[in-house]
C-alpha cells in the first residue's frame, strides 16, 4: 500500500503549542467501530465510556530530560537529544545521540555545555547518529535533571531561554510514570488525573501498567513510498506477572497509546493471552494488522503519513480514521503531543 494514501490536511493553528490547563479537560472524540458513531466529550468522562471488568494499560515508562544545548570551541551553538545510554566508564557517560546542526562536526570535537560538563565526539554511528562521551565535575544523571529540558517534538515551539521549559518537565509527563527511559512521552497518558484514576477504580475498572521505552522510532517519519517497506527501530518493552495477570482476565482491554497497543500486540499469542516478559519489538502496525488482544484505544490525533496514524487507522479502519480528522478539524480539536485525544471502542 503507498504512504501518500494516508495523508490529510491540517491548519497550523490546530497543532497544540501548550497543555490544557488542567489535564482532563482535554476534549474526547469517542469512536464506536460497530456503527461509526463519533461523539463529542471531554477526557474527564472516560470512565462513562467502560464497564465494571475492563482493564485500562498504560505504560508507566517515564520521559527523560534528554534535550540539551551546547557550543563547539568555535562557538557555534549545538542542539542535542540523548538517545541510548550506552556505557558508563569511570569518567564518563557514553550516550548515542542526535545533534543538530552536524554538518561539520568530526570526532574528537568538544561540545561545552553549562556548569562544568562537556561531551567529545566519538563516532558517527548513522546519518543521524553520533556517540558522545560526557563529563561533569559532579554526577551526569544529576546534571540532566537540573540543566536537561523536556525532548518536546519540533512542531511545539520554544525559544531557548522559554521560561515554558520548566512546566514541560512536569507536563510532558504522565502522572504514573515511573521507569525512566523514554525521549518522548506516551502521550494519550498525558490526559489522565488523580480524579480520573479514581473514578475508573471506583467502577471496577483495572489499571495494568507495563512499559515501554519510547525511542526515536515512534516519531521518526517514514520515508519510504510502499507501508510496507518500512523498519521500525527496537523499542525496550516490559510487562511483569502482575500486569499480565491483569491482561489476561479482562472483559476487554483498552490500550492507552500505541505504545502500550503495541506491546501487547508484540507479546499476545494466538489466543490473546500475555505472560510476563522483556524485551525489544519492531512491531509495525497498519492496516491488515489482526489484533489479538486490544479491543479499545485511547489515542491521540497523529501526523499525516506517521506509524502512529496507520495504527489508528488499522485499529478502526481508514475511511473511519480519516472521517474522524475531518470531525476533528471542523470542530477544532487540538492535535498531536499536547493536544485532545479519541477513544475508539
Amino acid at each position: 500500500m503507498e504512504l501518500k494514501d494516508f495523508s490529510y490536511s491540517l491548519p497550523e493553528e490546530l497543532i497544540a503549542q501548550h497543555p490544557s490547563e488542567q489535564r482532563d479537560r482535554s476534549r474526547m472524540m469517542v469512536l464506536q467501530r460497530s456503527d461509526g458513531k463519533i461523539d463529542d466529550c471531554i477526557f474527564s468522562r472516560l470512565p462513562d465510556f467502560l464497564q465494571k471488568g475492563d482493564v485500562l494499560v498504560v505504560n508507566n515508562s517515564l520521559v527523560i530530560p534528554a534535550r540539551l544545548f551546547g557550543k563547539k570551541t568555535t562557538g557555534a551553538s549545538l542542539e542535542m537529544l540523548l538517545l541510548t545510554k550506552k556505557e558508563v566508564t569511570a569518567t564518563a557517560q557514553i550516550w548515542e545521540a542526535l545533534l543538530r546542526p552536524a554538518k561539520r562536526l568530526r570526532e574528537n570535537d568538544i561540545i561545552l555545555l553549562d556548569a562544568h560538563c562537556e561531551a567529545k565526539v566519538m563516532a558517527r554511528t548513522s546519518d543521524k547518529k553520533w556517540l558522545l562521551a560526557f563529563t561533569c565535575a559532579g554526577d551526569f544523571e544529576e546534571y540532566l535533571k537540573k540543566h536537561g529540558r523536556a525532548p518536546l517534538p519540533p512542531y511545539i515551539k520554544r525559544r531557548r531561554n522559554d521560561d515554558q521549559f520548566v512546566e514541560d518537565l512536569e507536563r510532558y509527563q504522565t502522572i504514573y510514570a515511573k521507569n525512566p527511559g523514554s525521549i518522548a512521552a506516551p502521550t494519550a497518558g498525558l490526559h489522565f488525573s488523580a480524579e480520573v484514576m479514581q473514578a475508573l477504580q471506583n467502577r471496577g475498572i483495572s489499571i495494568a501498567h507495563i512499559t515501554l521505552h519510547v525511542g526515536i522510532g515512534t516519531f521518526l517519519p517514514i520515508e519510504v513510498s510502499r507501508v510496507e517497506d518500512h523498519l521500525m527501530e527496537p523499542e525496550f518493552y516490559e510487562v511483569d506477572a502482575r500486569a499480565a495477570g491483569i491482561i489476561n482476565n479482562a472483559r476487554r482491554v483498552i490500550a492507552v497509546g500505541t505504545t502500550s497497543t503495541r506491546t501487547l500486540e508484540s507479546i499476545a499469542d494466538e489466543k490473546g493471552l500475555v505472560k510476563a516478559q522483556s524485551g525489544f519489538t519492531r512491531l509495525f502496525i497498519y492496516p491488515g494488522h489482526k489484533f489479538r488482544r486490544v479491543n479499545g484505544l485511547l489515542t491521540n490525533f497523529h501526523l499525516p503519513q506517521s506509524s502512529l496514524f496507520l495504527l489508528a487507522c488499522a485499529f478502526a479502519g481508514t475511511h473511519f480514521i480519516k472521517k474522524s480528522y475531518q470531525h476533528a478539524v471542523a470542530n477544532s480539536y487540538l492535535f498531536y503531543s499536547y493536544g485532545d485525544c479519541m477513544l475508539i471502542l
